[in-house]
C-alpha cells in the first residue's frame, strides 16, 4: 500500500524538469566540457582558444600566434587569421561573432569548406572558455575595422561595436576564469602552457608561436632588479623531426638522424618521425589533428603493424634472424623506440569523449602502408643502420626471454596464483578496492611508524628498502629480478604481459585505487620519489592515467610555544606561525625540522600525512605524456649536461638540506 504521506521531495512532476538554457549547462555541468575544474581544467581553456588559431593555421591563413598570461591574471591569445566574421547572421539574429561566443555546437568547422581538418570538433571550445569566465574580450580585426564585444559568464556585456580602423586582420581574445568555477586555482602555469605550444609548433611547422607571462608580482622590482618578463617563442621548420630529436636529446643513439616519413595515403596525410636510441623503453607519441591521443587508436595500430611486418621481413631476408632459436615478439621491433605519429583526419571518430583514442578503420591500412613504404626505402638505402636497428632487435629478443622467468616469477608470487603477499607488506582489513589504499614507504623506520599510525580498515603499507632500481637504465630481466619491484607488483596485484604484447598491464585485479608514495622530505627522499615514479611511468603508466598514484607530503617543520603548536610544510608557513604563536619574537619559539619520517611519532604522521580529513596528498598526472617522457629520460639517464643543466635552471625551487 502506497503512503499517501508524500514529503515535497515525493512530488515529481513536469515543474521539476529543468532546461538548462545557452551557456547555463556549461556552468552547472563544466566538467563535462573541460574534464575538470582543476589545474587541467583551467589550461584547457587556453588550449580551446589556441586551438581555433591553430585550425586557422592548418587551413593555411595564419602564420603567428600570440599567448599572453597578463599581470591580472588574464590570458589574451592572439592571432593573424582570418578573424571571427562579425556579420550579421538572418536565422539566429545576431552577429556571427556573438552566435561563436555564445552558442553550443556553433562554428565553422561543421562546413569542411571551410575547415578540412580542425582539432575541436564539437563546436563547443571558445563558448565554453567564454561561459567559465569571469570577463572576456573579444576582439576582431577584419575588413580594416576593429570590432569589439565583451561579456561575463557567457552573458553579453556590450553589443558589437566598430573601435577603429586597421590594416590588419586577426582574432585576439582575451579571458579571465571565474574563480566561482575554478575554485582549487585560477593561476595559470608557464610551463604547461609552453609544453603545449611547443609541441603544436612541432606539429605544425612553419607556425610561429610566443608565449609570454607579464606577471612580475613574485620579483624584486627594486631598480638594482627591474622584473623580469618571462618569454618564450616556439617555431620548427622541419616538423617531426626536430620533435623526436628533442625527445631524445638526452639518449644515446643508435642511428644518427631520424627516420621520416611525410605523405598522404588514401586522403589521410601521415607525417612520422622515428628515432632508435640505446634506451630499453618504447615512446612512441600519436597525434590526430594536433590532439594527443593518449589511449592510440587506428593510427597507432597501423605504425605499429607497419614496422614489426617490414622489420621482420627484412631480418629474414637478411639471414640475420638465424642467430636467435626463439620467436621474436613485436614489442622487441620497438625497444629503444622514439617516434611521433600525426594524422589529419577529416571526420575523425573518438571513441569516448575524452578524444584519446581514434576509431577510424580506414587509418590503419593508410598509416601501415605509409610506413612500410618508407620504412622499406631507408632499410634499401643504408645497410649499415639497419643492421644496427635489427641487431637492437635480436638484442631486445634476447632479453626479453631472459626476462621472462623472472617476470614469470613475479606471476607465481603474485595473489593472483593463491600465493602470499610479500612478507613487508602490512595488508588492511578491507578488500574493496575501491576503498583501500597503500603506502609505499621509504625505509623500516617510517614504515614501523606508518604501520601504527595507519587506519587497519583501509590502509596497508609496503616498506621498501633504500633506493629502487633506476629503470630508466636497466634491461627488462633485471628490473624484473628486483625484489622491491617484484613486492611492488606483488602487493598491488598487478601482472605484466599477455600472448599479444609482452609489456601490457593487467589492472583487472589492482588491489588497491589509491598507491602513495610516502618518502622524507629531504633530498634522498626526494630522489627515492623520483625512482618510484620513473617505475611508474615505464611499466604501470595506465595507473597513472587512471588516476591511482598519489605523492603524500609530509609536515617539514612543527612550530611549538607551550601548548600552543602548528604544523608547517614550506618555509613561509613557518615564518608566519613563528610571528602567530611567538607574537613576532622567536624567543621561546621552538622549531622542529623533520629530516625524516621516521622522526616523528605514529600519531603524528596519522594527524598530518595519513588522516583523509587532514592530508594534503598530490594526484601524479600527465599533463604532456611527450614532455614526460622528455623529462624522465633527462634525469634519470645516462646523460649528465642536460641533467646539469635543468638542475641549474630549477636549483631555486630545491630544498638542499645541509
Amino acid at each position: 500500500m502506497k503512503d499517501n504521506n508524500k514529503t515535497q521531495s515525493d512530488n515529481y512532476m513536469a515543474d521539476n524538469i529543468q532546461v538548462l538554457e545557452g551557456l547555463e549547462a556549461v556552468r552547472k555541468r563544466p566538467s563535462m566540457y573541460i574534464g575538470d575544474v582543476g589545474d587541467r581544467g583551467l589550461h584547457h581553456l587556453v588550449y580551446e582558444v589556441v586551438d581555433n588559431s591553430i585550425d586557422e593555421a592548418m587551413a593555411g591563413y595564419c602564420k603567428n600566434i600570440d599567448v599572453c598570461i597578463n599581470e591580472d591574471g588574464s590570458v589574451t591569445v592572439t592571432d593573424d587569421g582570418r578573424g571571427i566574421p562579425v556579420d550579421f547572421h538572418e536565422k539566429e539574429q545576431m552577429s556571427a561573432l556573438e552566435l561563436v561566443l555564445t552558442k553550443l555546437h556553433a562554428g565553422g568547422k561543421f562546413n569542411k569548406e571551410t575547415y578540412s581538418v580542425s582539432g575541436g570538433l564539437h563546436g563547443v571550445g571558445v563558448s565554453c572558455v567564454n561561459a567559465l569566465s569571469i570577463m572576456l574580450l573579444a576582439e576582431v580585426h577584419r575588413n580594416g575595422k576593429v570590432y569589439q564585444m565583451e561579456f561575463s559568464q557567457g552573458i553579453p556585456q556590450t553589443p558589437l561595436k566598430e573601435v577603429g580602423t586597421t590594416n590588419l586582420c586577426g582574432t585576439v581574445i582575451t579571458f579571465k576564469p571565474d574563480a566561482e568555477i575554478f575554485k582549487q586555482t585560477v593561476d595559470f602555469k608557464y610551463d604547461i602552457l609552453s609544453s603545449r605550444l611547443r609541441e603544436l609548433a612541432y606539429l605544425n611547422k612553419g607556425i610561429r608561436l610566443n608565449l609570454t607571462d607579464k606577471r612580475t608580482d613574485d620579483q624584486d622590482k627594486s631598480a638594482e632588479n627591474p622584473p623580469v618578463v618571462k618569454s618564450e617563442t616556439f617555431f620548427s621548420l622541419e616538423g617531426l623531426k626536430e620533435f623526436v630529436d628533442y625527445l631524445d636529446a638526452s639518449r644515446e643513439k643508435l642511428i644518427a638522424s631520424p627516420i621520416y616519413l611525410e605523405t598522404e595515403r588514401n586522403n589521410v596525410p601521415v607525417e612520422i618521425a622515428l628515432q632508435y636510441n640505446m634506451g630499453y623503453s618504447e615512446n612512441v607519441h600519436s597525434y590526430v589533428n594536433n590532439i594527443n591521443t593518449i589511449e592510440g587508436g587506428t593510427h597507432l595500430s597501423g605504425f605499429r603493424r607497419g614496422l614489426t611486418t617490414t622489420l621482420k621481413n627484412f631480418a629474414e631476408k637478411s639471414g640475420m634472424l638465424t642467430k636467435i632459436k626463439f620467436e621474436i615478439d613485436p614489442a622487441d621491433f620497438r625497444e629503444g623506440l622514439t617516434a611521433v605519429i600525426s594524422v589529419k583526419v577529416g571526420e575523425p571518430q573518438f571513441e569516448g569523449q575524452t578524444k584519446t583514442r581514434l576509431g577510424n578503420n580506414e587509418v590503419t591500412a593508410a598509416v601501415s602502408q605509409a610506413v612500410s613504404a618508407a620504412l622499406e626505402n631507408y632499410l634499401e638505402e643504408h645497410p649499415k643502420e639497419a643492421k644496427l636497428i635489427v641487431d637492437k632487435v635480436i638484442l631486445a629478443a634476447t632479453a626479453r626471454h631472459a626476462a621472462r622467468k623472472a617476470r614469470e616469477m613475479v606471476q607465481r608470487k603474485s595473489v593472483l596464483s593463491g600465493a602470499g603477499l610479500p612478507g613487508k607488506l602490512s595488508d588492511c582489513s578491507n578488500r574493496n578496492p575501491e576503498k583501500c589504499e597503500i603506502y609505499l614507504v621509504e625505509g623500516d623506520s617510517a614504515g614501523g611508524s606508518a604501520k601504527q599510525g595507519r587506519d587497519k580498515d583501509f590502509q596497508a603499507i609496503l616498506p621498501l628498502r633504500g633506493k629502487i632500481l633506476n629503470v630508466e637504465k636497466a634491461m627488462d630481466h633485471r628490473i624484473f629480478e628486483s625484489e622491491e619491484i617484484k613486492n611492488i607488483f606483488t602487493a598491488l596485484g598487478v601482472t605484466i604481459g599477455t600472448e599479444e604484447d609482452s609489456k601490457a598491464l593487467n589492472l583487472s585485479k589492482l588491489r588497491y585505487f589509491k598507491i602513495i608514495i610516502m618518502t622524507d622530505a629531504d633530498v634522498d627522499g626526494s630522489h627515492i620519489a623520483t625512482l618510484i615514479m620513473t617505475f611508474f611511468f615505464r611499466y604501470m603508466n595506465d595507473l597513472i592515467k587512471n588516476g591511482h598514484l598519489y605523492i603524500a607530503t609530509p609536515p617539514l617543520y612543527l612550530v611549538k610555544r607551550g601548548k600552543q603548536e602548528q604544523y608547517c610544510w614550506n618555509d613561509d608557513q613557518r615564518q608566519q606561525a613563528i610571528e602567530a604563536i611567538g607574537k613576532g619574537k622567536e624567543g621561546g619559539v621552538n622549531v622542529q625540522r623533520y629530516k625524516g619520517l621516521g622522526e616523528m611519532n605514529p600519531n603524528q604522521l596519522w594527524d598530518t600525512t595519513m588522516n583523509p580529513e587532514n592530508r594534503m596528498l598530490r594526484r601524479v598526472t600527465i599533463d604532456s605524456a611527450a614532455e614526460a617522457d622528455r623529462i624522465f629520460s633527462m634525469l634519470m639517464g645516462d646523460d649528465v649536461p642536460p641533467r646539469r643543466e635543468f638542475i641549474e635552471m630549477h636549483a631555486k625551487y630545491a630544498n638542499i638540506d645541509a
